[in-house]
């Protein structure tokens, strides 16, 4: 588990739940998306939930799904089960490493799953496994909604990426921004197609991919 300073390290708490600026700053905009693209019914994934904020509204805002919050870090679990207390579709959070080689085959599919600020946080390898291993978690035409910031045509987009992906290289050379491209050619080897790639404000991206019938 690697101990990064981030914006959000500092982040205040109430309780057992903490509150990360970025995660209240961006929970408006991916859910403008995720309103045009989730299904209606089934069973959805967060993969690093984090504070446990994000998924706390998604449940509320779609409540035909069953909503799934995990995380890698324990200490995360307690701030997201206070978060979503009292919600009837979530279920309580579980420890996951999505950058464990075979987690996927220990689930039944999901219809959706959800990734917010991530990939930018763990190594390529890391990156790798975890995007490989999403589509085998899918059902036929289920969605994987992934967001954060990333390299765009081969650049950082601006000064404010290129001070944070230079932050982040400097505790630890394995981790940073990922290439758009390269992300959208693992998914889609891996069994997905692209539905959308959207901007988002900050330059960050959201990328829409659906599981093809196998």
């Amino acid at each position: 588990m690697r101990n990064l300073t981030l914006p959000d390290s500092s982040a205040p708490r109430e309780g057992a739940r903490r509150h990360a600026p970025s995660a209240a700053r961006n929970l408006a905009p991916i859910l403008a998306v995720l309103q045009r693209v989730l299904p209606e019914s089934g069973r959805a994934l967060e993969l690093a939930s984090g504070t446990g904020q994000h998924i706390a509204e998604f449940a509320r805002r779609f409540p035909g799904l069953g909503w799934q919050p995990s995380d890698a870090n324990p200490e995360a679990l307690a701030s997201i089960m206070a978060w979503v207390e009292g919600i009837a579709n979530v279920a309580a959070p579980i420890r996951l490493d999505a950058c464990t080689p075979g987690w996927a085959r220990k689930f039944e599919v999901w219809n959706a799953m959800c990734l917010t600020n991530l990939l930018h946080l763990i190594s390529t390898a890391e990156a790798l496994v975890l995007l490989q291993e999403v589509p085998k978690a899918l059902a036929d035409g289920g969605v994987f909604c992934l967001y954060g910031p990333f390299r765009q045509g081969g650049v950082l987009v601006s000064e404010g990426d290129a001070r944070f992906d230079a932050s982040l290289r400097a505790q630890d050379p394995d981790i940073g921004y990922k290439e758009i491209e390269w992300v959208q050619g693992v998914l889609c080897d891996a069994g997905l197609e692209v539905v959308d790639l959207v901007a988002m404000p900050a330059n960050n991206l959201m990328l829409i991919t659906r599981r093809a019938p196998r």
